[in-house]
């Protein structure tokens, strides 16, 4: 579940409020703030929403929120210098599993430290004209924020967008607590995330001397964090992907396996002929969203070339079984049609989150960062999904048994089903979280009571 923690900054008896989103430039990140800053308009609060002009672009896109709802914010864009990346792999690195999938963000990390000042310049603005300004930031943009504490009625507020269970497993391993984590296997840190990252990010302690300035000068109030997610919409209401529809209103329902590995992987040739050859020997009915990682060239466009391709007489042999999507598609409307019966993923949160709140179990496939916890989660606590290779295997190509042998495990067989139900029953409980007097929704009521105090 996504959260917030506040840091007052101010004491501010008003009623005018005026909230800014600030996310990191990765589209999972864009995304859940895209969708808190919805919430937040729902309480017909002015929501301003900050990044680039090309994520701005990209989020409102692939954004499944009907557009009434994107009306309601308002959006600012500005241009940014994406460059070829001074960020290069250590020696560590280039044996490293997750460096090939982190490598793509190094722009992105380089870029958004030039978004502080036209980012300052608005929230000036902005203040001039309410009586308490509120900014939400992604907990990878505190030092682009960090002159908020300028801004004598404004209050920052750092949104993190991995699950509370992670979280958990970061803090009790910081603290050498392992006995406390209810997982076995417990990946080490070093291997989720590469060195360069950690280097980076050690060397821009702006965000870390922004918020260690407020608890030491200013003081955290109450510690106050807020459990806001789920955040994606539960019901859609637009139609992008018809004709992929049509094609799953013809299928037997839990009968197709969905496969996407979110927006940053880079798999070789020789993985991908892996996949489809498991996805054949499985037998198992599929639509596999194909795309090439998101990259960001030194015009500041994303890139979408030709993109990987499979086997050759894969997709003719396959006609009828699956379907191979090249373009980007709504996640949430696949995921909520009754004839999907399982998702293979990266373990991603939005992914994970998603595809539990549709009810749909999961083959884990984790790549980098908080996704190998995330697929211990699904795997070892929830208990509806099935690992298609441990994190201890990661170094190694996925062979196409490997991926037939988790798919028909999750699609065909007791073990599934079972996995299914436990799905199902989650999901039901995820979705009744937002509804009227859910737990979610009485987090989202709390957090917009304290910024409307």
């Amino acid at each position: 579940m996504d959260t917030i923690a506040a840091w007052k900054l101010n004491d501010s008896s008003t009623s005018s409020l005026v909230v800014v989103m600030v996310p990191f430039l990765a589209q999972s990140h864009l995304n859940q703030l895209l969708q808190f800053a919805n919430v937040v308009s729902s309480y017909d609060i002015p929501v301003h929403y900050v990044s680039s002009t090309l994520h701005i672009s990209q989020v409102k896109s692939r954004a499944s929120n009907p557009i009434h709802q994107l009306t309601k914010i308002h959006f600012h864009d500005y241009p940014l210098p994406f460059s070829s990346s001074s960020l290069s792999l250590s020696d560590d690195d280039e044996s490293c599993f997750t460096a090939k999938f982190i490598e793509n963000w190094f722009p992105l990390f380089e870029a958004s430290p030039h978004l502080r000042q036209p980012i300052f310049d608005l929230l000036q603005s902005l203040s001039q004209s309410t009586k308490r300004l509120v900014v939400i930031h992604g907990v990878m943009m505190a030092s682009v924020v960090q002159d908020v504490v300028r801004i004598p009625n404004g209050e920052a507020y750092s949104f993190n967008c991995i699950s509370v269970f992670a979280n958990f497993v970061y803090g009790s391993l910081s603290f050498g607590r392992n006995d406390v984590v209810p997982i076995k296997n417990i990946p080490p840190l070093e291997s989720c995330f590469p060195a360069v990252m950690k280097d980076f990010f050690g060397e821009r302690d702006e965000g870390g001397t922004f918020l260690q300035s407020l608890v030491n000068d200013i003081g955290v109030e109450n510690n106050k964090v807020w459990a806001v997610g789920p955040l994606h919409q539960i019901t859609i209401t637009n139609n992008k992907d018809k004709w992929l529809l049509e094609w799953l209103d013809k299928q037997e329902p839990n009968s197709v396996l969905y496969i996407s590995f979110g927006t940053t992987p880079v798999f070789s040739d020789e993985e991908i002929k892996e996949i489809a050859i498991g996805l054949e020997l499985s037998g198992v009915k599929f639509i596999w969203a194909l795309r090439e990682g998101d990259k960001f060239d030194v015009l500041g466009s994303n890139e979408e070339g030709e993109g990987p391709q499979v086997p050759d007489g894969f997709e003719e042999r396959m006609k009828g079984m699956g379907i191979v999507v090249r373009e980007w598609v709504s996640q949430v409307e696949i995921l909520r049609h009754k004839s999907i019966g399982g998702f293979m993923s990266h373990c991603g949160w939005n992914s994970c989150m998603e595809s539990i709140s549709m009810g749909v179990p999961l083959a884990t496939w984790p790549l980098h960062s908080d996704q190998p916890i995330n697929a211990l989660f699904i795997t070892q606590v929830l208990k509806v999904g099935v690992a298609v290779m441990e994190w201890e295997q990661r170094d190694e190509v996925v062979s196409s048994s490997m991926i037939s042998r988790a798919v028909r495990t999750l699609m065909a067989s007791n073990e599934g089903g079972e996995m299914r139900k436990r799905a199902e029953k989650l999901g039901a409980e995820v979705r009744k979280s937002t509804e009227e007097e859910g737990v979610t929704r009485m987090e989202w009521d709390s957090f917009i009571a304290h910024i409307t105090r």
